[in-house]
């Protein structure tokens, strides 16, 4: 009897959740839809130097996310960059690590993740790429197009990310705008299409004409820290534009904005969605000059999340289904508690605190109960988070670059590899009482992705491989600071490392035998051939024609 009761209770709770769920479903879908919409996420990439980082902090200023502006190196701005939280990057004043930071504007959820610009943590900005769904590619108006802008924007016409650009430092003399604009389309393949124009430049820079908007902003002196005013004029025939700025350069503007109108494509979103039309904007992020604007336009006109393609299927961001993958882990956010973080990108659905999620690679499940929302180190705890939006999870050693988190569905998102790195030293412990927190620091830093680790297979020496030489450096300086562990380095002459594939176990032994003094493990126990030299290289090609060497990871 007792058990018959059981039953008809669960039969009626049963009934009562379909009746909640069909009652609040519709709801809870439109809603996901709402705040998909509301989501803006993108990355800031340009050359070192041209001024990402400040622009980030000025994005920010207008956000409200922060009432004063910092600046990566300055005199007289003693507040150091929001973005740049680590050490090591105040004392250099670059950025050696993607930050991610989030602020509402105008109603929207903006999501901003900071690169480093240096070549040397190059790896780190393609990683940031796969993560966001459009790109701000920063110029210096004196330099121009630079190699490293040349190298992560081919990144970003791979994958027909959407490009604007702003061209930065009008305050300073520089090219001409014109050049500048051909500079563009020539070396990044890009088809242009100004949505703002600059009036003089360097001592003579009187403000910028907003095409977008159709309205003219004075440039006026001002402190580079707080929001400062403009004075704004409604048409290009308004008698008030030749007293501001004389009536030489407001002739001058007439005829640049009619030549604009006339050479360069009207500006079409769709055609910027796809990835083939970039807006442009000049301005000076440090004088808060031309930053407002391109942030209203942006919002106006930047993709909220787009659908993302798995190894399985591609993955639309409305799906009821949550999904997400792991694009970046960083080691002590925060040196005080030793913390690991694993960045999450959301691809679809709802992802909610304390509830269970499978790590796909794993195959187990997972519970986070106090996931982070970022600005830059200052994190908060999150009850729920939309696609687009970017989590941190506290990990305990779980999760790898590349890991996919679902509500049950076995997906994997694809395009994170390791790359074959250019530089290679031994590390050797400087201090052998401090041996286990060199390896407990070595292990965590190799996770992040800064670099990668290879333990020779005859005598387990272990070669770090780095993109670039200045991340033996970073690596140095955290093991000391954050684990208190001294390391030392050796050169170890190789040309590059290659990921063995063997579809022949007797070939695999026999180059295993003539090769083991260039063999090495990676940190997931796969095969690397560490090759002196391209002719070797070619040789094993050659005579073991049964293997196959790949220069990245993922093969």
């Amino acid at each position: 009897m007792f058990n018959e009761l059981v039953k008809i209770f669960n039969k009626g709770k049963k009934i009562r959740y379909t009746l909640y769920k069909l009652v609040h479903l519709p709801a809870a879908m439109s809603t996901i839809k709402e705040e998909i919409q509301r989501r803006r996420t993108f990355g800031i990439i340009s050359h070192p130097d041209a001024g990402k980082t400040t622009l980030t902090e000025k994005l920010l200023l207008y956000g409200g996310a922060i009432q004063e502006a910092g600046a990566v190196k300055s005199n007289k701005i003693k507040k150091g960059a929001t973005s740049d939280f680590m050490e090591i990057e105040r004392q250099r004043g670059i950025s050696v690590a993607t930050s991610v930071m989030g602020f509402e504007y105008r109603e929207k959820k903006i999501n901003i993740l900071d690169t480093p610009g240096h070549q040397d943590f190059a790896e780190d900005t393609y990683r940031t790429l796969t993560a966001v769904d459009s790109v701000i590619v920063v110029i210096d108006v004196a330099k121009g197009v630079e190699a490293q802008t040349e190298k992560l924007v081919e990144v970003c016409r791979m994958r027909d990310t959407p490009v604007i650009v702003f061209i930065n430092k009008l305050d300073r003399e520089g090219k001409d705008a014109y050049d500048l604009l051909d500079e563009i389309e020539q070396k990044l393949g890009l088809t242009v299409c100004p949505l703002s124009w600059p009036i003089g430049m360097g001592q003579d820079f009187k403000g910028v004409y907003n095409i977008w908007e159709k309205n003219l902003q004075l440039y006026t002196e001002q402190k580079k820290q707080k929001i400062a005013r403009s004075i704004k004029i409604d048409s290009l025939e308004d008698p008030t534009l030749d007293k501001s700025v004389g009536e030489s350069y407001a002739n001058d503007l007439r005829e640049d904005i009619e030549l604009v109108n006339g050479v360069y494509p009207e500006f079409d979103r769709q055609i910027y969605l796809e990835g083939k039309l970039s807006p442009v904007f000049f301005g000076s992020a440090l004088n808060n000059f031309g930053v407002q604007e391109l942030l209203n336009c942006f919002v106006e006109i930047a993709p909220p999340p787009l659908p993302k393609t798995s190894e399985q299927r591609t993955v639309d961001p409305a799906e009821k289904v949550f999904s997400g993958f792991v694009f970046k882990i960083h080691a002590n956010m925060d040196p005080k508690h030793r913390d690991r973080l694993a960045f999450l990108k959301i691809v679809s659905g709802k992802f909610e605190r304390n509830t269970s999620y499978k790590h796909v690679r794993l195959g187990k499940d997972l519970k986070f109960s106090n996931p982070t929302a970022f600005m830059a180190s200052k994190k908060s705890v999150v009850d729920e988070a939309f696609p687009g939006d970017i989590v941190g999870l506290h990990d305990t050693g779980n999760f790898r670059i590349g890991d996919t988190l679902t509500s049950g569905e076995e997906l994997e998102f694809k395009g994170i590899p390791s790359f074959s790195p250019e530089h290679f030293r031994f590390i050797n412990n400087a201090d052998p009482m401090k041996a286990k927190q060199l390896n407990k620091g070595i292990d965590q830093l190799m996770d992040e992705g800064v670099a990668q680790l290879f333990t020779l297979e005859n005598n387990g020496r272990k070669i770090i491989g780095t993109v670039g030489a200045l991340q033996y450096e970073v690596i140095q300086y955290r093991l000391e600071h954050e684990y208190g562990a001294k390391c030392t380095y050796e050169n170890y002459q190789a040309y590059k490392a290659c990921w063995v594939e063997s579809h022949d176990d007797e070939q695999l032994a026999e180059f295993s035998r003539l090769k083991s003094r260039y063999l090495a493990r990676d940190k997931f126990d796969r095969l690397v051939f560490l090759a002196d030299s391209s002719f070797s290289l070619n040789m094993a090609r050659e005579k073991f024609d049964k293997l196959k060497f790949h220069l990245k990871s993922e093969y």
